[in-house]
C-alpha cells in the first residue's frame, strides 16, 4: 500500500488566491442583505454568460463542421439543452438570492 506524500508545499502558492478573495467575500457577509442581492445578481449574471457560451458554442460547430448526421446533431442539441438548464438553474437561485436579499431589507 502506497502512502500519501505531503501536499502542504501547494499551501504557499495558493495563499495569494486565498488572499485576494478573502475581501470580497468579507465586504459581502459585511454588507448583509444588501451583499445577498449583489450575490444573487452575480450568480445570475453567470448563468447567462453560460446560457451566452452554450449558444455560441452551438452555433459555432453548425458553422465550422456545416451539416452533421442525425446522431451528431441529436448529441449537440443535447449538450446544448444540458447546459441552458444548468444555466437557467443559476438563474433562478441567483434570483432566489436576490430576492432574499430584499426581503432581508425590508425586515431590516
Amino acid at each position: 500500500m502506497r502512502t500519501r506524500g505531503s501536499e502542504s508545499f501547494i499551501v504557499l502558492p495558493l495563499l495569494p488566491v486565498f488572499l485576494i478573495g478573502l475581501f470580497p467575500m468579507l465586504l459581502l457577509s459585511l454588507l448583509g442583505p444588501a451583499g445577498l442581492i449583489i450575490l444573487g445578481i452575480l450568480v445570475a449574471c453567470a448563468g447567462l454568460t453560460d446560457i451566452l457560451d452554450a449558444n455560441t458554442a452551438f452555433s459555432e460547430q453548425i458553422i465550422v463542421h456545416g451539416y452533421a448526421r442525425g446522431s451528431e446533431r441529436a448529441g449537440q442539441r443535447t449538450a446544448l439543452r444540458a447546459e441552458r438548464r444548468f444555466a437557467a438553474l443559476m438563474i433562478a437561485g441567483g434570483g432566489a438570492l436576490a430576492v432574499a436579499g430584499v426581503g432581508g431589507l425590508t425586515l431590516l
